[in-house]
């Protein structure tokens, strides 16, 4: 289990300042949406990805301990999960959900179970 999801690892190639809203996401075997919305706040940043056609009108939050690789030039995001892994994630609801400690504590913890890639 990860110490803090909510941070960028080191190698992935985020830099402070980076704004990411609109680029691709890549799930270890496939695309699966792009960033609506990105948070880089110390200790609780992450994406929000809108997952398009492939999850109907779904929208997930990625830990930015997620974040594998970050290509500016592509404008893509790679993260170290599968699309089921990602799938299977609690739902976004951004009336509901923004700003919740508890749901936040609830995606930590499900992302946190998975060992890094």
């Amino acid at each position: 289990m990860s110490a803090n999801v909510w941070g960028y690892l080191p190698d992935s190639g985020y830099r402070a300042g980076t704004v990411l809203v609109g680029y691709s996401v890549e799930a270890i075997d496939g695309s699966i949406g792009k960033v609506d919305k990105h948070s880089d706040e110390v200790d609780s940043a992450h994406l929000v990805v809108g997952t398009g056609p492939w999850i109907l009108g779904r929208r997930v939050v990625l830990p930015a301990g997620t974040v594998t690789g970050i290509d500016q030039e592509e404008e893509k995001v790679y993260v170290g999960r599968t699309r089921q892994e990602i799938k299977d994630a609690p739902a976004f609801e951004s009336g509901e959900h923004e700003g919740s400690a508890d749901y936040f504590h609830q995606v930590g913890a499900y992302f946190g179970g998975f060992p890094r890639v």
